[in-house]
């Protein structure tokens, strides 16, 4: 008997040590699933050109069957790509040419209606001209591609590159609409981050045409060179959490952090006139030169874009990525549309995305300063398979917010919306502020609750097997 009830006890004492184990386990991993803690991994192509330098590489980009790529210069630097998992295709320009091309272009006379971007694909620096660009100044930018060589090409392109200010949109000032793109903070004042060439400093923003209370005003922006600006929320404006960006038909995306766009990346950008639509990245630190000026450092792609839609977020596996500029075609006929880089604004402006790093205090925004959505898209899944953004399989959810509906109208907004992507089993209610919300980003609390629960059982076995063995030496059985 005695022999039994010591075996009892030390099964008892196994069992309590591994529920600790098994407790700390599920607590460390919910702590650890902060979203956006570490921010995004590096990608390997960006390393590896990082590692290998400009003379021996020029860019990289992911292939049609999701592998990256990296183009080397030599034999040597392509093994080493290899051997890191990666594709290495040789190539004849580094990216040392390539930027000297990009240089040698900027610095020749300014050509309206003209941009050129890197096509780390063909190993070139491709110029194209629109539709407004007369036989004269092409003939002389050509001559210009000429004495640079081959790492240049040239072409001609449909429509007027333009900035895409006019047309229905959810912010409105006197000189122009436009759409909302990123919710901001410094940590103290939330702000409304959107393309610079909306308007300069100074400039007052509005819900509606004609409404009494300004949504908020810009403080800091620039454009032409860069094309960003932050529009502070004004004191009037309820706000809620701020981490989910409208994509029409009451549903949105969630922004966990921020990250630069990858050639070959398919990306989506939603936009006041036009809606949701998606496409791929085909070109980094592009230069554009607009009517109005020149802009550098953009992201190319092949997202179409219409007046209206400026500002608006280009975002993707729930990441941030950049600010609508302009481009040309539309959204029928398709086209290019480059985007400001959102990471290179918040850097400039000192500020980060808001309701991503457990920020709750007064400076929190409304998303994307559009209505809180009725359903979440899983920040990992892609909004739709299509073009236009439809969205697909999902479950019903039902979201009721309080905040700046659609680009700045003061109120509450709801509605029943279909989740595109997996169920994330988050809640869709727009109050996310307090301590409780706070926390609930911090931590996967669906894991914290059990862990503690067997951390507590375990103790309380611990404890109990403890005074039992106290117990019988009390008595003389031990």
């Amino acid at each position: 008997m005695r022999h039994a009830r010591r075996t009892a006890r030390r099964i008892t004492r196994l069992a309590a040590v591994g529920g600790l184990l098994c407790g700390s386990l599920l607590v460390t991993r919910a702590i650890a699933n902060e979203p956006g803690a570490s921010g995004p991994p590096v990608p390997v192509g960006e390393r590896l050109v990082a590692q290998l330098g400009a003379a021996r590489t020029a860019g990289s980009w992911l292939g049609a069957d999701g592998r990256t790529v990296v183009a080397v210069t030599d034999a040597g630097a392509a093994a080493d790509v290899r051997r890191a998992g990666a594709r290495a295709e040789v190539v004849r320009h580094s990216m040392r040419d390539l930027r000297s091309a990009a240089e040698t272009l900027r610095a020749a006379p300014r050509v309206s209606g003209t941009a050129w971007s890197m096509d780390y694909g063909s190993n070139e620096v491709v110029v194209r001209a629109d539709s407004t660009v007369s036989a004269n100044d092409w003939s002389r930018l050509a001559g210009v591609a000429r004495t640079i060589g081959t790492s240049v090409r040239m072409e001609r392109t449909r429509g007027t590159f333009t900035t895409r200010v006019d047309g229905a949109s959810p912010i409105f000032a006197s000189d122009g609409r436009c759409s909302a793109g990123f919710d901001v903070t410094d940590g103290r004042d939330a702000f409304l981050l959107t393309a610079g060439h909306c308007g300069p400093v100074g400039t007052t923003w509005f819900a509606r045409p004609g409404d009494a209370t300004a949504l908020g005003t810009t403080v800091r922006g620039t454009f032409p060179g860069n094309d960003f600006s932050l529009v502070r929320y004004g004191d009037g404006v309820p706000r809620s959490r701020s981490d989910v960006v409208a994509i029409g038909g009451g549903r949105g995306v969630r922004i966990t952090g921020a990250a630069d766009p990858v050639v070959g990346q398919r990306v989506f950008r939603s936009g006041s006139t036009t809606g949701l639509h998606s496409g791929r990245v085909t070109g980094l630190n592009a230069t554009v030169n607009y009517p109005e000026g020149t802009v550098t450092g953009l992201v190319q792609t092949t997202v179409c874009a219409e007046p209206g839609d400026s500002g608006g977020p280009l975002f993707a596996d729930g990441l941030a990525l950049g600010l609508t500029s302009g481009g040309n075609g539309n959204c029928d006929a398709g086209g290019t549309t480059f985007f400001q880089p959102v990471e290179a604004a918040m850097t400039a402006l000192g500020v980060h995305l808001a309701g991503t790093s457990g920020d709750d205090g007064p400076g929190t925004g409304a998303g994307s300063g559009q209505a809180r959505p009725g359903g979440d898209v899983a920040p990992s899944a892609p909004p739709a398979d299509s073009e236009a953004g439809a969205p697909g399989g999902g479950g019903t959810d039902t979201g009721v917010g309080t905040g700046t509906n659609m680009g700045g109208a003061t109120g509450t907004a709801s509605g029943t919306g279909t989740a595109s992507g997996p169920d994330t089993g988050t809640s869709n209610t727009a109050s996310g502020t307090g301590p409780v919300a706070a926390i609930s980003r911090v931590v996967d609390t669906r894991s914290v609750g059990p862990g503690l629960l067997v951390i507590g059982g375990s103790l309380i076995a611990l404890v109990a097997a403890r005074s039992m063995r106290s117990s019988r030496r009390r008595r003389g059985a031990w």
